[in-house]
């Protein structure tokens, strides 16, 4: 990170990291601190220059521009918690993009009462990386396929197929009850409200916007089903709210799910949601080149499906 606060100009080459950025964005993030006022006051003033020319806040940084940074104070930062480094299990690896196997109960990022994420830490086992952002993501409890992007161009492209439809995502998702149907299409409106508690929620409403999840019947036992959920639409916590809504809320889901039932099976151990991220398939951001990456069933999920097979949670029935 680069010292603004000093008296002279600093000067910047943009590299690969920060190639396609946009000017404003790209100051915002080496001078964290400053208001946005002020940056878009020394763009639209000209003491930000490009190639010695004068640009918009908009400008997409090109490879080798060369940036005139005025001094720019920056707020001093509170200390933070040491983030411990973490490597994490990889479906694929390439130079443009990482794709991990996330385990449940880890934050993709830090916020919200969260101090870190697995970016954070990722980061932080790989030093020497210059560029590591995520593509998309995944709620805390869901476990799973996760993109993350090395370089900037690849995470342009990324964005562009998650918001064009052009990656296939599918997640299992074990349910209270029976579905009865081995293809189903849910086109149900999504609404995002905040509780009285400041808690982010979902729910079906028609002030929402569309949504479509294809349903698919795996396996069905008296009390639940495993279901494959294809998304069309990337909307926050589609799949729960969706399910939900039609009666089947998910095992372990503590904010759409069946409570009670919640209790119960963390007697057989299943003390976590029953969703994963298990399969994607995308061109490659860079190549084009067809990737379909797999995820396994994480060892807890697997082990409760084999007692239902085993019929040793049926004494659970009376409770469901």
């Amino acid at each position: 990170m680069k010292d603004l606060s000093k008296d002279s100009v600093t000067w910047l080459e943009v590299g690969e990291d920060a190639e396609g950025q946009r000017l404003d964005n790209f100051l915002l993030k080496i001078a964290k601190g400053v208001p946005k006022s002020h940056i878009y006051r020394v763009v639209r003033s000209g003491e930000v220059r490009v190639n010695k020319g004068r640009v918009a806040a908009d400008y997409r940084l090109q490879l080798g521009d060369k940036l005139r940074v005025p001094p720019m104070r920056t707020a001093e930062r509170p200390a933070q918690a040491a983030v411990p480094a973490r490597k994490f299990e990889t479906a694929w690896e390439d130079e443009a993009l990482i794709v991990i196997d996330k385990p449940a109960g880890v934050a993709v990022h830090g916020g919200s009462g969260v101090s870190f994420g697995v970016i954070e830490q990722l980061r932080r086992s790989r030093p020497l990386a210059k560029f590591l952002e995520l593509a998309h993501r995944l709620d805390r409890d869901t476990s799973g396929l996760l993109v993350v992007a090395k370089k900037r161009k690849a995470l342009t492209r990324l964005h562009d197929l998650f918001r064009e439809g052009g990656i296939r995502k599918r997640y299992l998702a074990l349910v209270k009850g029976q579905w009865r149907n081995e293809l189903q299409h849910v086109r149900l409106p999504l609404y995002k409200y905040l509780t009285a508690d400041g808690e982010r929620r979902v729910s079906v409403s028609p002030e929402g916007k569309a949504s479509h999840s294809i349903v698919r019947l795996v396996a069905r036992w008296e009390n639940f089903s495993l279901v494959e959920v294809e998304l069309k639409t990337g909307r926050t916590h589609q799949i729960r709210v969706h399910l939900a809504h039609l009666g089947f809320p998910i095992a372990g889901d503590d904010k759409y799910g069946d409570f009670s039932l919640n209790k119960t099976l963390q007697k057989t151990g299943l003390g976590r949601m029953f969703l994963h991220a298990a399969k994607l398939a995308l061109p490659h951001p860079l190549s084009d080149a067809p990737l379909e990456l797999e995820s396994p069933l994480p060892a807890e999920l697997r082990s409760f499906t084999e007692k239902l097979d085993r019929n040793e949670v049926r004494d659970y029935g009376q409770t469901i």
